[in-house]
């Protein structure tokens, strides 16, 4: 089972590529990856996203907060990871995911942190332009971006990973 489901990843991120490669720079920035977690839909930029994977082995880490899963060992490399449904107050990604959960691996746009966020799922390729600017939410973190309204009137919240990586509460992962 796990074979099959690396294997429809793997045809996943081909066809992904395959469909970027084919639009200018313009579409591409104009696209987000959206995400479902904590009850609520986030979009991030595809240059954030290192790449998605199905959330492998972790190692706990004693004494770290409670959204700090532990590590991971990702071709090689050791990953921290984080439920971010957890580090938002909300519901536990991993909690009620069914298989569906994903790790979101930073990119190299968020610096040299190797991280990644868990999330109950990925809901595909989002464009800027079929959304509608919002207006966000008080007293959000610096690393909330636009707010978006789709068609049917469901909020998306942009989230900037590289300001995230950034974030004393984030890296504050220690009790």
């Amino acid at each position: 089972m796990a074979r099959a489901a690396k294997v429809d990843l793997r045809s996943f991120q081909q066809e992904l590529a395959s469909r970027l490669a084919t639009k200018t720079a313009a579409q591409v920035e104009s696209s987000r990856l959206g995400l479902a977690c904590g009850g609520a839909q986030w979009l991030i930029r595809l240059a954030d996203a290192g790449e998605v994977i199905t959330v492998p082995q972790i190692a706990g880490v004693p004494l770290t907060q409670p959204w700090f899963l532990g590590i991971s060992n990702i071709r090689g490399n050791l990953y921290s990871v984080i439920d971010f449904g957890s580090f938002l107050g909300r519901e536990a990604s991993l909690a009620g995911a069914a298989g569906q959960g994903r790790l979101v691996v930073f990119g190299p746009r968020t610096g040299e942190l190797k991280a990644g966020i868990v999330v109950q799922r990925v809901l595909g390729l989002r464009n800027l332009a079929e959304l509608a600017p919002a207006s966000p939410p008080v007293d959000v973190p610096e690393w909330y971006g636009q707010r978006w309204m789709d068609a049917e009137g469901s909020a998306w919240q942009e989230i900037d990973l590289a300001r995230l990586a950034q974030d004393p509460g984030f890296l504050r992962v220690g009790l």
